[in-house]
């Protein structure tokens, strides 16, 4: 098969763009693992011991380990739509009001080590969660039930506080994975990269100086639910930069990379005409945002953050640095998202120094504005540096600003943004499931995993239980609009832009249309090995 670039229809929902496969899917393996490879860093730390327990775990990448091992009632499918059951047999709203959700367990489900699965472990793993409170945030995707009730071995239901027609998703996440109450403790998080569960994968972590660099899924021969593994064995990979990860690809060292490669490395793949790799790209559903600890007296003001929103040219960032793979963002939620608003664009329009200047005047703010702009050096790809330069740029050659940017590894910049240690910092996110409550509640509900102490009262009391409500989603666009149109005039975060997904594979991998789901899950049991077509 010749190389080529192939660009696919984009469908609402479908974050991480996949490849076509070549060739035919294989049943099983022919003998050696199917390597693919990251950039994602998985380190435990002081901070943040426990990367990979699922009460704790909240990043894209973590969750794709997660996703390989450990199973949830329910999973997304391999393109986009509604969750269907996975370690469920069938699950439903039971009530007309949508606050009481019925799942029954498949028969003869068991943990890899054999131990049975039962009702009992899926609410204790449920409620563990929820109890443990873990600092990440986690836990407030489970925040609408009000108690877990089992009936027999099989059956288990979710009594919600409110209506939540998105409570289905929410089961379909690495939060809600059914562990063994044998192995993981009730009141402490598990430690470290071991990993066990009911999942199509066990997993063999090696580990250097508290870094994951490689993490080997063997196929689970204990696994029931509705996934079909086409592969004995498929290792994940960690390298330090794109351009490793690249080498190895085209040195066949490697057979799939995924997240994170960078800009140039994209552009060289899609012109090169070297017929061994493919490329295939998607609109997808990332995003990129500054967030603000409103407490901090530089940024406490509003006006100073409207001020930084009115300066900031989206267009000009996605143009230098990342080209054709973003496009400008003007709301949290993504352009091809049901219930986006370009709210920031109707509140500010175009860059305008002079309106910014009259904001901070207004308000009585003493310009420059002394302030420093926070980084993750190792998370979100090699071109953010490229992209906070930029940004600091605009700033200050508006006169209005004084500011200073500084990079820190994930491992350390994580935990201190947490804490609210920044004044102002850059975040990505993937979506945990692809609707716009997921792109709202996340950084504006209580208990937010930002650790936000922004508060908007009718946004939390008021718009997001409404728009829950809202079984159709279209039903629930003008809920959606008004939190937007808030987000926009109190500014605690400041959307920056939405990017395409990327995956790069040797002709001889198949089930790489697959490869990646909607929320960007990882779905390494689609993958085999075939003949070129």
């Amino acid at each position: 098969m010749n190389r080529k670039t192939l660009v696919l229809p984009a469908v609402i929902g479908l974050l991480a763009p996949v490849l076509a496969a070549c060739g035919g899917t294989d049943s099983g393996d022919n003998g050696d693992a199917i390597v693919v490879g990251t950039t994602d860093a998985f380190t435990a730390s002081k901070d943040a011991p426990a990367p990979l327990d699922p009460a704790y775990a909240y990043d894209v990448g973590t969750w794709n380990i997660l996703r390989q091992t450990v199973q949830t009632l329910m999973v997304q499918p391999r393109g986009e739509g509604t969750p269907v059951p996975e370690a469920a047999e069938s699950c439903g709203f039971t009530d007309s009001g949508n606050e009481r959700y019925a799942c029954t367990l498949r028969e003869g489900l068991t943990f890899s080590n054999g131990d049975p699965v039962t009702a009992e472990d899926v609410k204790y793993s449920i409620d563990r969660a929820r109890s443990l409170k873990a600092d990440s945030g986690v836990f407030a995707l489970l925040s609408t039930i009000d108690t877990v009730e089992t009936q027999g071995d099989r059956e288990v239901i979710f009594h919600l506080k409110t209506a939540d027609s998105t409570f289905p998703f929410k089961l379909s996440t690495p939060v809600a994975g059914i562990v063994d109450p044998d192995i993981y403790a009730k009141n402490k998080l598990r430690d470290g990269f071991e990993v066990d569960g009911s999942g199509p994968y066990t997993l063999q972590a090696e580990v250097e100086n508290d870094e994951l660099v490689s993490a080997v899924f063997t196929k689970n021969p204990e696994y029931k639910g509705s996934l079909t593994v086409n592969n004995d064995k498929v290792e994940l990979r960690n390298f330090t930069d794109a351009d490793a990860m690249g080498s190895a690809l085209s040195k066949g060292d490697i057979d799939l990379m995924t997240r994170t490669m960078s800009p140039q490395q994209i552009q060289k793949l899609s012109a090169d005409s070297d017929d061994t790799v493919d490329l295939v790209d998607l609109s997808g559903l990332e995003i990129r945002y500054l967030a603000f600890n409103t407490d901090d007296p530089s940024v406490r003001s509003k006006a100073v953050r409207q001020a930084m929103a009115q300066v900031i040219d989206r267009g000009e960032l996605v143009s230098k640095v990342y080209g054709s793979q973003a496009e400008p963002l003007y709301s949290l939620v993504p352009a091809s998202i049901t219930g986006h608003s370009n709210s920031f664009f109707n509140k500010y329009g175009d860059p305008s120094v002079g309106k910014a200047k009259s904001l901070l005047e207004k308000a009585g703010i003493t310009t420059p504005v002394k302030l420093t702009l926070h980084y993750t050096t190792d998370h979100y790809g090699p071109a953010t540096k490229k992209e906070f330069e930029l940004l600091q740029k605009q700033l200050n050659d508006s006169g209005l600003f004084d500011v200073a940017i500084e990079g820190t590894p994930w491992a350390t910049f994580r935990p201190a943004e947490q804490k609210g240690t920044y004044e102002v910092y850059g975040m990505g996110w993937f979506p945990d499931f692809p609707d716009a409550d997921n792109y709202l509640a996340p950084f504006l509900d209580k208990d937010n995993f930002l650790g936000s102490p922004y508060t908007n009262s009718t946004i939390r009391g008021t718009l997001i239980p409404e728009s829950r409500r809202a079984a159709d989603r279209l039903s629930a666009v003008g809920s959606l609009t008004d939190i937007q149109d808030i987000v926009a005039g109190d500014v605690p975060v400041i959307p920056l832009w939405q990017g395409k997904q990327y995956v790069a594979a040797g002709d001889d991998v198949t089930g790489t249309a697959y490869a990646l789901n909607s929320s960007s899950t990882l779905q390494l049991w689609e993958l085999g090995r075939g003949v070129s077509g």
